[in-house]
């Protein structure tokens, strides 16, 4: 009798660790940066990094089975995500982290884990590591990959905006998310920026957000900066890109100590400061490296909107800069030329 003792109790033990064990989901590493977002298959995922600098929101479109990051109004990461099934539907709306949970297990479905659950609603909506077929399967909740869910887990905070949306119940800039913003990171309200008008260079309007971490988008795609200060848009300009048919790409840049050598390509008589390269996924090799005049001189800029941006270019401001539209709309307006701002030629 003795003797059957450890072989029973090795047995349960393993039982019991099988029943603990936690699976792992999606792919374990970022697809590159510059892949489009309806190009990832399910289980795959985007991260650029985080400075952890402004405010962080999650756009989660149902429609395209899709959510999106945003740090202090740009983009940081995207991910495939597997949300409620048909009896189940994951509730559209503006929702806020109201409890975080790295190890949490479900007390309604069998102590189901799911891993870095952030709860949406007390009574079962959470965003968490989950299954992702390609499809709704979920009880409500949102799925994510098990290593983005960590990422996203690690950057956010207690109280974090996330838009749920759907097709013919939400505004189309959420269903079909892009590079900016569509929500203010606070409220996840429409952000309601109007575009620029016809014959309209830029706007500036630093009074609607004083302070706070500074970040810029360039869309090759738009020919189109803005800029924003703690997730709110203060500016934005027509651009011209030279040799349009020469993408831009997909790349980050954080401002450094010190300037560039020479005079600022984008405004005679100033200086530039330095741009150095962060290495995000597919562009790992080019970390460090510091951006050129000749690159900047690609993008011909209003010198009175440069003006207005250059004091506001301190260490730890980032941009990101890409070939792919700010939205799913076009801009709109006709075109603007912008080549006075650029030094005559000869």
């Amino acid at each position: 009798m003795t003797r059957l003792r450890f072989p029973l109790l090795l047995a349960l033990l393993l039982v019991a660790g099988i029943a603990q064990a936690v699976p792992t989901w999606g792919a374990r590493q970022s697809s590159p940066a510059n892949t489009p977002p309806q190009q990832l298959k399910p289980g795959e995922w985007i991260w650029g990094g985080d400075n952890r600098a402004g405010p962080i929101a999650v756009v989660v479109s149902l429609t395209e089975q899709r959510a999106y990051v945003y740090r202090n109004g740009i983009p940081i990461g995207v991910t495939t995500v597997s949300t409620g099934k048909r009896g189940y539907e994951t509730p559209t709306g503006v929702f806020s982290i109201l409890q975080k949970s790295k190890d949490h297990r479900s007390s309604i479905y069998n102590a189901a884990p799911m891993p870095y659950m952030q709860r949406l609603t007390w009574d079962g909506v959470a965003l968490h590591a989950g299954g992702l077929p390609g499809y709704p399967e979920s009880h409500g909740c949102v799925h994510l990959p098990s290593e983005f869910a960590r990422l996203l887990f690690d950057s956010s905070n207690m109280g974090m905006t996330v838009v749920v949306s759907e097709q013919g119940k939400s505004p189309v800039d959420t269903v079909h998310p892009g590079a900016l913003i569509p929500i203010d990171p606070r409220t996840g309200t429409d952000t309601g920026v109007p575009r620029l008008e016809d014959g309209q260079k830029y706007r500036w309007r630093p009074e609607l957000s004083t302070e706070g971490p500074v970040s810029i988008l360039l869309s090759g795609g738009d020919q189109r900066v803005v800029v924003f200060r703690n997730g709110i848009e203060i500016g934005r300009s027509r651009v011209l890109v030279r040799n349009p048919e020469l993408p831009l790409g997909t790349h980050a840049y954080i401002v450094k100590d010190g300037f560039l050598p020479g005079d600022n390509p984008l405004l005679p008589g100033t200086k530039m400061p330095n741009w150095s390269t962060i290495g995000i996924p597919g562009h790992g090799e080019d970390a460090g490296k510091l951006l050129g005049p000749e690159t900047i001189d690609r993008v011909v800029i209003p010198h009175d909107f440069v003006a207005a941006v250059l004091p506001l270019l301190t260490p730890g401001v980032v941009m990101l800069v890409t070939d792919e539209r700010m939205s799913p709309e076009t801009t709109g307006g006709a075109p603007v030329q912008v080549l006075d701002s650029d030094p005559p030629e000869g």
